[in-house]
This record gives C-alpha cells, structure tokens and sequence, in this order.
C-alpha cells in the first residue's frame, strides 16, 4: 500500500508539470504572435501622412503684409506656407502653382479667406478643379469652407452652379447684343483695326511691292493683321 501511494503522487506531479510546459509553450507562441507585425502594421511606419499646404497672398497695389494670413495659417497647423504680392486676378502666380504641383492625395490647400485665392469665381474655380484632380482637399478659414465634408462639397457644387449661370447670362447678353447689331446692319465681333480707306491703301502698297512688315510698321499693327486683309483680298504678299 505505502507503494502504491508513494507512486500515485509522482504520476500526478509528472502530470502537473506536463501541463504546466504546454501552457508556457502557448503562452509563448501568442507572445510572438502579438509581436509579429501584420501586413499593414508593417505598412504603417511607411505611409506619409496628409499636409496641411497654406496659401497667403496681398496684392501689389495693397500696402499690406502677408504676415497676419501666414499666423492664421500656422494657427491652423499648415506644414508649409506659400506667399507671394500679386494680383488675385492673375492667372500666372508662381507661388500657388508651386503649391498646386506639390499638392497630393489626401492633402489640402488652406487660406485665410477665399479672395486670397482669386478675386475672379471662374479662375477660382479652375483652381479647385486642379485642386480636386490632385485628390486633394480645400479649407477656407474665413468661410468655413471645408470641401473634405459634406456641408463643404455642397459649397464648392453652390459655387459652380453659380459659375454656370454667369456663364449662361453672358452668353445669352451676347446673343442679344449681336441680333441687335445685325438688325443695325451692323456686323458682330471684334471692331477692325484698320479702316475700309486704310485697308484699301495696305492693298495698294502690297500690290507696289511694300513688304508686309513695313506696312504693318507704318500703320502701327501687328503684321498678321496686314497678312490678314491681304488673305481676305487675295493679294499676295511681298
């Protein structure tokens, strides 16, 4: 008997301890499972996240600095800030197509108002078009227009609808001013910049043998407009 029990306690402490060995064992795999990153763990670290791209203009006629927009802009945690003294309503602004080129997935152009932009809503548009190809956000501070919500993008469609109807009301102004030409007897278009007399004296000297740049030279016109009435006149250049 005192074998039997001396024997039944070394199989259960062999037991016991088996046990013990197979949870450490799972313990430790589930340890190494947590700290093998996944797939976008492992991406993560890698991805670059979104910039906040400012944009502060003045114009040149403006006695004013950029300085107060560009504290707006770093208040509103803009990573870089693009500056520049020119006129709203210019389309070649080195500046902002250097932050238009620059702008990518994700990021957004940010200004303290929305005439900092443009002053014109058609060149303004334009921008947001490049802005939008760019898959990229816009935030005006002032407006508290953000086009990466949904109160926002309802803004940017406001704004082109308007765009759209400008458009529509100087075309339709512009139909009407030419019926009303043609009823004159009066020809649509641009206004000659010669008269009939002075085009007639441009024939008569191509026809002499005058080269087109003198004539053109003479009569201070660019030299397609001599090309021109002589094309229409079929008279053939010096």
């Amino acid at each position: 008997m005192s074998g039997q029990a001396s024997s039944h306690p070394r199989r259960a402490q062999t037991f016991v301890c088996a046990t013990t060995s197979r949870a450490s064992k799972t313990q430790a795999r589930s340890r190494r499972t947590n700290l093998s990153p996944d797939e976008q763990q492992t991406q993560q670290p890698k991805a670059t996240s979104a910039a906040l791209l400012g944009y502060a203009r003045v114009s040149k006629a403006e006695d004013q600095d950029t300085r107060p927009q560009i504290e707006v802009l770093e208040a509103a945690n803009c990573r870089r800030i693009f500056e520049e003294k020119t006129s709203g309503g210019r389309w070649d602004r080195p500046e902002l197509h250097r932050l238009l080129d620059r702008l990518g997935p994700g990021d957004v152009l940010v200004v303290w108002k929305l005439d900092r932009l443009s002053r014109s809503l058609k060149d303004l548009l334009l921008i947001l078009d490049e802005v939008e190809r760019a898959g990229a956000g816009f935030r005006s501070l002032t407006e508290n227009i953000d086009s990466t919500t949904p109160s926002g993008r309802m803004m940017m469609h406001m704004l082109g609808s308007f765009a759209e109807f400008e458009r529509e009301m100087v075309r339709e102004r512009t139909q009407a001013g030419l019926r009303a030409a043609r009823a004159q007897g009066r020809g649509g278009g641009r206004q000659p910049k010669l008269t009939p007399q002075q085009q007639a004296e441009v024939l008569a000297m191509l026809s002499s043998g005058r080269s087109a740049a003198d004539i053109a030279r003479l009569f201070r016109v660019h030299r397609t407009t001599i090309s021109r009435i002589a094309s229409n006149a079929k008279v053939r250049e010096a």
